[in-house]
């Protein structure tokens, strides 16, 4: 488990306490619904390459993300970027 901790300024957290009964629950929901979109994204592609290569397909998502890293079959957002950041 990880913790990510955000800092705002006095006037942002009041305008998120405009838009948002609770802005720490809205912040955790928006982070938590994001992974889970990115949690489909990487067993979609990796189930579509273990098919493509015969392999077996481990039985949680948990697992899909862990072996899809192993494997090299997806790579973090940020060594993408450093991979395609002019030299």
């Amino acid at each position: 488990m990880a913790t990510i901790t955000i800092e705002v300024t006095d006037t942002e957290l009041k305008a998120m306490e405009y838009v948002a009964a609770d802005p720490v629950e809205w912040a955790d929901n928006a982070v938590t619904n994001r992974a889970r979109i990115a949690i489909d994204e990487i067993v979609q592609m990796y189930t579509t390459r273990a098919l493509d290569e015969s392999v077996q397909i481990p039985s949680s998502r948990e697992a899909i993300v862990t072996d899809a890293y192993n494997r090299g079959w997806i790579k973090t957002a940020a060594a993408r970027n450093a991979e395609a950041a002019p030299e």
